[in-house]
C-alpha cells in the first residue's frame, strides 16, 4: 500500500486520458477558486466535486491514506494555532460577535470564529483531492512534452517531469533505509519513547539526505554525458494531443472558477461569506 503513495497510478478513465497540461490548467483554475473564495457554500461544492472526480480516477482511500492521515493532523494543529494566537479573527472579519462558549480570559468560542476556522479548514481539505489526481493520474514525461509544447522552456519541464518521478524514489529508499535500520536493532515502533523515536529517525534521514544527493549527482552526470542541454529545443518520447475532453475539462474547470469570483463580487460582496448580516 505505501508503495503507491505519490506513483502514477495507471488506469484507463477519463480523467488519466486527458492531456498532462489540461490536468495542470484545471488543477490551477480548481485551486485558486478555492484559495480566493472564503464562502464556505462555494468551498463545500468544490469539495464534493473534486471528491467525485477521485471516484472517476479509481483511486482508492488505501492508496492515500497515509496522505490524508498526516494532512489532517497538520491541519488540526494549524486550526489549534489559529485559535490560540487569533481568537477573535472571525469577529474582526465578520463584524459582529455571538459568544457560544467562555473558555478563559480573551478566548471565546464565537460563531463567527467558528465559521471563520471551519471554512479554512475545508479550504485546505478541498485542495488535497485536486492535488493527488493531479499527481497520482498524470505521467510525468507526458506532462514535460505538454509544458514545452506551450512555451515553457524543455529544461524547465525536464526538471517537473522529474521532481514528479522523484517522489516514488524518495519514498522507496525511506522504506529501504528504515527496514535496515530496523533490522540492526533500533526500534521505530511506537513501543518506544517519542525521544527515542526522534533521535532513531536520525539514522533513516541522514542516510537518506546522502542517498538522495547521491542520486542527484548520478543524474545531473548522467544528462550532462547524454548533452542535455546543448539544444534549444528536443523531441519527446511520450506526447499527447490536445482533444475534445481537454478542452471540455478546461472550460469546466475556467467557469467554477469564475462562478467563485462572481459569487464573492455580485453576491458576497466580499470574499466572505457572512451570515450575520
Amino acid at each position: 500500500m505505501q508503495s503507491k503513495l505519490f506513483l502514477y497510478n495507471i488506469e484507463d478513465t477519463f480523467i488519466h486520458r486527458l492531456s498532462g497540461l489540461t490536468k495542470l490548467v484545471s488543477f490551477l483554475f480548481l485551486t485558486s477558486a478555492v484559495m480566493f473564495s472564503y464562502d464556505i457554500r462555494v468551498v463545500l461544492a468544490i469539495l464534493i466535486f473534486s471528491v467525485a472526480l477521485l471516484k472517476i480516477a479509481k483511486i482508492k482511500f488505501e492508496q492515500i491514506k497515509i496522505m490524508i492521515i498526516y494532512v489532517l493532523i497538520f491541519l488540526i494543529f494549524n486550526e489549534i494555532i489559529t485559535f490560540l494566537f487569533s481568537p477573535e479573527e472571525g469577529v474582526k472579519i465578520y463584524g459582529t460577535r455571538h459568544v457560544i462558549l467562555q473558555i478563559y480570559g480573551r478566548y471565546n468560542l464565537t460563531l463567527e470564529q467558528l465559521l471563520y476556522q471551519t471554512t479554512k479548514f475545508f479550504k485546505y481539505i478541498s485542495v488535497i483531492p485536486l492535488g493527488i489526481i493531479f499527481i497520482l493520474t498524470t505521467n510525468p514525461s507526458e506532462l514535460a512534452s505538454s509544458l514545452n509544447k506551450v512555451g515553457v522552456n524543455y529544461k524547465l519541464s525536464f526538471a517537473v517531469a522529474l521532481t514528479l518521478r522523484y517522489f516514488p524514489d524518495v519514498q522507496r529508499d525511506y522504506m529501504d533505509i528504515s527496514l535496515a535500520q530496523q533490522a540492526r536493532g533500533i526500534d521505530l515502533s511506537y513501543k518506544a519513547k517519542f525521544k527515542d523515536r526522534f533521535k532513531n529517525a536520525l539514522f533513516i534521514i541522514i542516510p537518506l539526505i546522502f542517498s538522495t544527493l547521491d542520486r542527484i549527482e548520478h543524474i545531473s552526470n548522467a544528462m550532462d554525458l547524454r548533452g542535455f542541454g546543448k539544444y534549444k529545443t528536443r523531441i519527446w518520447y511520450t506526447t499527447k494531443k490536445m482533444g475534445i475532453d481537454d478542452y471540455f475539462a478546461i472550460f469546466v474547470s475556467l467557469l467554477i472558477f469564475v462562478i467563485a469570483v462572481l459569487i464573492s463580487i455580485f453576491v458576497n460582496h466580499s470574499r466572505f461569506y457572512n451570515p450575520f448580516i
